[in-house]
C-alpha cells in the first residue's frame, strides 16, 4: 500500500478559499480523497492559537478526522502587525517523514513551499501533491509538484 504524509498549511486555506469562494475548506472530503487507498504515517495541520472557542472546536473537529493539529500562539507585534506562520516547522516535517512516506501531500498556495516540494521530489524521489486554490497559488509551487490539484467545489463547503 502506498503510504502517504499530509501537512496543511491551515491559514493559507482558509484565508484563500475563503477569498476565492467565500466558503470554508472541506476536511472531510480533502481526508477520504488523499487518503484513499493509502496507508496515512502523519497528517497533520498547522494553525495559530488565538484562544477562542470556536477555534477550539474547529480544532477538535480536526482531530476527529485524523489529524495532529499544531498550534503556535498567535503572537501582536507592537507596530500592531501579527507574526505567525509554519512555515519552518512544515518544512522541517517535511523532510522528516519525505523519507519515510512514498508521497508527500502538501495543502498551501505559498510559493515559499516551491523549494521543499523541489528538494523532496530530487533528494528522496517521492511524489510530492500540492493541493491549493488555482487562482492563489505560487506558479512556482505548481510547477515544483509532482501534481498540482485545484481546491475546487468538490472540496468546499458552505
Amino acid at each position: 500500500m502506498t503510504s502517504v504524509a499530509i501537512f496543511v498549511d491551515t491559514q493559507n486555506v482558509y484565508y484563500t478559499v475563503r477569498e476565492a469562494y467565500g466558503k470554508h475548506f472541506d476536511y472531510r472530503r480533502f481526508w477520504a480523497k488523499a487518503t484513499a487507498n493509502r496507508e496515512v504515517l502523519v497528517a497533520r495541520c498547522y494553525a495559530i492559537d488565538k484562544g477562542d472557542a470556536r477555534q477550539r472546536e474547529f480544532q477538535n473537529i480536526l482531530r476527529s478526522i485524523g489529524f495532529e493539529v499544531r498550534l503556535k500562539p498567535f503572537i501582536q507585534r507592537m507596530d500592531g502587525s501579527a507574526k505567525g506562520d509554519w512555515d519552518v516547522g512544515i518544512t522541517l516535517d517535511a523532510i522528516e517523514f519525505a523519507a519515510k512516506a512514498d508521497v508527500v501531500v502538501l495543502v498551501s498556495g505559498d510559493g515559499d513551499f516551491d523549494l521543499l516540494a523541489q528538494k523532496i521530489r530530487e533528494v528522496h524521489g517521492k511524489r510530492v501533491e500540492v493541493y491549493g486554490v488555482a487562482q492563489l497559488t505560487a506558479a512556482s509551487l505548481r510547477n515544483a509538484a509532482s501534481q498540482f490539484i485545484p481546491i475546487e467545489s468538490d472540496l468546499l463547503f458552505g
